[in-house]
């Protein structure tokens, strides 16, 4: 049996099984998978209706990401970023901290990136004697590389919609303005008697 034991969210925050589940799925990320980090973050915005995520939401992924020295996210790497209230609301456009908190929040209940917080609910990172980070405290970027199949396909089907959609119209506006041309439809007929 495997065992894995949850981060618990610091302060009031409640943990949900959702919550346990991601990381739980994040953990057992394929460490050969790499994922570009902007390229999942467009699909992401082209499937945000599905996951739910509203474009503020968007907005703050897209601050966190920003702190993400790669451009390439990998299941070897350590994907957590530990940036301050502070440098988070400068790279979210000046997004009070109500509100940061706030998308943060709708981006953990997406699923989207896994909160690991430390003792005191502060974010930082502790480097080892030869300057790597051996132990994180932020926000994990990880479920990014775990679902980005996930996040393609339903961009794909959303795409698919809106082509199928934007097909339909265009035949639709043809027959509009065909009808005219054929016998017993539209108004030139009625005007074949003057």
């Amino acid at each position: 049996m495997e065992t894995h034991t949850p981060t618990t969210p610091f302060g009031r925050r409640s943990l949900t099984l959702a919550h346990v589940a991601t990381q739980i799925a994040t953990s057992a990320r394929p460490p050969e998978k790499v994922v570009h980090k902007w390229k999942i973050f467009h699909t992401i915005c082209t499937a945000r209706a599905r996951l739910g995520v509203p474009e503020r939401a968007l907005t703050v992924l897209d601050a966190l990401l920003s702190f993400h020295p790669e451009t390439a996210l990998t299941g070897e790497d350590d994907l957590i970023v530990f940036p301050s209230n502070h440098q988070l609301t400068l790279r979210a456009h000046g997004m009070p901290a109500s509100t940061l908190r706030r998308h943060l929040a709708v981006l953990v209940d997406a699923g989207l990136i896994v909160r690991r917080d430390s003792p005191n609910g502060k974010r930082y990172a502790r480097k080892g004697a030869g300057g790597d980070i051996e132990l994180a405290f932020g926000f994990d970027l990880s479920p990014l590389v775990v679902r980005s199949e996930e996040f393609e396909h339903l961009a794909a089907d959303i795409e698919a919609e809106a082509e199928a959609e934007e097909l339909e119209q265009l035949e639709r506006g043809e027959r509009s303005s065909y009808s005219g041309f054929f016998p017993g439809e539209g108004h030139l007929h009625e005007m074949d008697g003057l």
